[in-house]
């Protein structure tokens, strides 16, 4: 009997599972291998995170990925996903300058990448450049809270929206985002109590990540759940397995059988 293909989620989709209180589960990937599993077990969303830069590529932040490169990551997760949404990162400087730039590259996302929405970090100061992009049916994923391209603004990695003056701004930048046509909203590091109060203030999902239970999703970067990145452990990370110590293993059982002249045997030769 032939299996029956499921339907691809759509940002639509995102939209109803808000309405009957249906949780969104997202996940990071920037390979092949990574993002088959991930659709074959059903995540809603793959999120091609310009976080690959610090999980794959070692670098200190996510500034020095390039459009290239998430062209690159995009593609391949492209070739792996059937069912779930692929939404990419817009990497820094991708649509900061001009309005002209931003549409060629989340264009370029979509066309070239395969990715069926892009994600921008910023609230109000990205409005605009939000509805540039959707007008030309490009769905936009909103991400406001601690947003990784301002470290440098913000001093670091630092929870967003404990003070009054910073959550009014939060509620403020999440209208914005959302008036100006985002399809979803990402919330990272922002007290729950917030984050629980801005998911009932707008009509389109919220994604939490560091920001509680009562967003309509979670996200997280799928090498933080593995055990895979030992650079650093935020405090909303959970870690569902070790997985580096089993691949650890591997390796140290293939390097032992290589200098004991053990592999390859009989049944690995030919």
């Amino acid at each position: 009997m032939t299996a029956i293909k499921k339907k691809r989620r759509t940002v639509v989709d995102l939209k109803a599972m808000k309405s009957r209180g249906e949780k969104i589960a997202a996940l990071t990937a920037y390979d092949y291998p990574f993002a088959r599993i991930m659709d074959q077990a059903g995540i809603d969303i793959v999120l091609v995170g310009d976080s690959s830069g610090s999980v794959v590529a070692g670098y200190e932040n996510t500034l020095p990925v390039t459009l290239d490169e998430m062209l690159y990551h995009t593609r391949a997760v492209a070739r792996a996903v059937e069912q779930a949404l692929i939404v990419t990162d817009m990497p820094f400087l991708s649509y900061q300058i001009e309005l002209i730039e931003a549409k060629r590259n989340a264009g370029r996302l979509i066309k070239e990448g395969g990715a069926h929405a892009v994600k921008i970090e910023g609230g109000e100061n990205i409005a605009e450049t939000v509805h540039a992009i959707v007008a030309m049916d490009v769905p936009v994923i909103g991400h406001i809270g601690l947003t990784p391209q301002s470290i440098h603004r913000m001093g670091g990695y630092r929870v967003q929206g404990r003070d009054k003056s910073q959550a009014d701004k939060l509620m403020k930048d999440a209208i914005a985002v959302t008036q100006a046509g985002a399809s979803a909203l990402v919330l990272e590091a922002i007290p729950a109590q917030l984050a629980k109060e801005i998911t009932a203030c707008i009509s389109i999902p919220t994604i939490g990540i560091g920001a509680g239970i009562d967003c309509d999703g979670q996200v997280l970067v799928v090498h933080d759940i593995l055990g895979l990145c030992e650079k650093y452990s935020p405090k909303f990370v959970k870690r569902y397995v070790d997985a580096a110590s089993v691949v650890r293993q591997g390796v140290d059982d293939y390097l032992r059988e290589v200098k004991q002249g053990v592999f390859p045997d009989k049944d690995h030769s030919f």
